[in-house]
């Protein structure tokens, strides 16, 4: 599975996880939007929720976009490609460790590969991160969860019995 980031830049160059996901050639980044490849587009404003019914929507190709979270509105994800919200996730980043739905790029990525059935590129992709095996350690249970789940109407019935503990 590819991982492909639109990239805008827009974030501190020194904590942008897909810079340095570019740097340890995981992850290509694309500074243009036309540049980005089809694939399932991971957009916290999509109307449903990733589940591994969507590998094969993917392509072999995941795509994030990589901006601030003040940016992150909803007209920035015209992205081609099939969208999906990535469900109920913990924040492992020193920057919003422990937030709910905070997650950076690299964590979004990894949650994506894991909902797949991809545990070892999951882990793969977060190992340049001193904090990448805490995301997959916190979230060990609901990504089970998720990627236990037939379809996207599973995977929000799940979600809503975490939200329902919050």
């Amino acid at each position: 599975m590819e991982c492909h980031v639109y990239y805008e830049g827009d974030d501190d160059p020194e904590k942008c996880t897909a810079r340095r996901l570019e740097r340890f050639d995981r992850a290509i980044l694309h500074r243009s939007m036309g540049q980005v490849p089809y694939g399932v587009v991971l957009n916290p404003h999509a109307e449903r929720a990733l589940s591994p019914a969507d590998e094969d929507e993917a392509l072999g190709t995941l795509v994030a976009l990589d901006c601030s979270w003040e940016s992150a509105e909803e007209a920035a994800f015209s992205m081609p490609g099939e969208h999906r919200a990535l469900p109920f996730l913990v924040a492992a980043n020193p920057i919003n460790y422990g937030r709910p739905f905070q997650l950076t790029t690299v964590e979004a990525l990894a949650a994506a590969l894991r909902i797949f059935g991809y545990p070892e590129e999951a882990e793969d992709l977060l190992e340049p991160f001193r904090w990448g095996e805490t995301f997959l350690e916190l979230n060990a249970e609901p990504l089970e969860r998720y990627a236990a789940c037939a379809d996207s109407s599973e995977v929000v019935a799940v979600q809503d019995e975490y939200l329902a503990d919050e």
